[in-house]
């Protein structure tokens, strides 16, 4: 398959794979795998990969491996994004790849990261004329980009991810009022950047990159919609009402009330609170009104990249 690439984005929760036919400039999905690895657990905010977390990359590296090697794949881009940028012992476990599997890990900085978030939100379809704010929650870090389809207006990555965050403000479950508003504070503070950059757009919709907008979307179908699956779209129109509950459903709930939600994955049962409320304050800091999602985000925007 010599019209096929391999991309991997190897980030801070989740390590993906997806394998794609270009044809013609574009990309067509021919398989995927991901591995719920939480590089960054219990050791995200010292800047170390846990032995645990380092055994589970290194494991998950070589399934993906031998899934490469399954379909033929000549051409290979694995790019790791938060963790392995800021962890003390990231360079030993890209080391560790290379020597045991072959396959060459790309740290990113955070503004490409940005970038290619913005090139595969774009290929969803998302995109319009219309000003637009692409959020991607991850573990790690936080980018924000103000953009229309023809240009990146403004981007830049915050190390303010939902594990960082979890660690800092979740401790105690159902989450604390005192603890949110903590947490307020510290958005208020970290993403000042963002807010000084709004002032003079007129931002008038949120795009949230896969992830967590993901998890949005599947609870509030999957109460009435059965066979719902986020899968099966690329982007998806929120009704803002809805939206509004099911965050502040999800920011009151317990973790035993998370785990018996429809929709919500194992990996984002404790995640999702933290993006719940990152979500809420951007919409209210920004007024924003309209909230749409798009399922394609740093993978998809690297394959995009590799297509042209």
């Amino acid at each position: 398959m010599n019209d096929c690439f391999a991309v991997m984005d190897l980030g801070t929760n989740t390590f993906h794979l997806m394998i794609a036919r270009v044809t013609d400039g574009h990309f067509t999905q021919i398989a995927r795998d991901h591995e719920p690895v939480k590089l960054g657990e219990g050791g995200i905010n010292k800047g170390f990969i846990q032995q645990n977390a380092f055994d589970r990359g290194l494991a998950t590296m070589h399934r993906f491996s031998l899934q490469i090697k399954q379909y033929n794949i000549q051409r290979v881009k694995a790019i790791a994004t938060s963790a392995l940028r800021s962890a003390k012992n990231g360079q030993a476990f890209i080391d560790n790849v290379k020597e045991q599997t072959g396959i060459e890990i790309e740290i990113i900085d955070g503004l490409q990261e940005a970038t290619y978030i913005y090139q595969g939100v774009k290929a969803s379809g998302a995109l319009t004329d219309d000003k637009a704010l692409i959020m991607d929650i991850g573990g790690g870090s936080v980018e924000f980009i103000i953009c229309t389809n023809n240009t990146m207006l403004w981007k830049q990555s915050f190390e303010i991810g939902a594990a960082r965050l979890i660690e800092r403000f979740h401790q105690v479950d159902p989450i604390p009022h005192q603890s949110i508003t903590a947490l307020h504070n510290y958005l208020g503070e970290s993403l000042q950047p963002l807010f000084e950059a709004a002032q003079g757009i007129t931002v008038n919709k949120l795009i949230g990159s896969a992830g967590a907008f993901e998890t949005f979307a599947e609870v509030i179908e999957l109460e009435t919609q059965p066979a719902f699956d986020v899968k099966d779209i690329k982007t998806y129109n929120f009704d803002i009402d809805h939206l509004v509950r099911i965050t502040d459903v999800l920011i009151a709930s317990s973790n035993k009330q998370r785990q018996a939600m429809k929709g919500i994955i194992s990996l984002r049962v404790d995640m999702i609170v933290a993006a719940s409320i990152i979500t809420r304050y951007v919409m209210q800091k920004l007024d924003i009104k309209q909230v749409s999602m798009s399922t394609y985000s740093l993978k998809e925007g690297v394959m995009a990249g590799l297509a042209q």
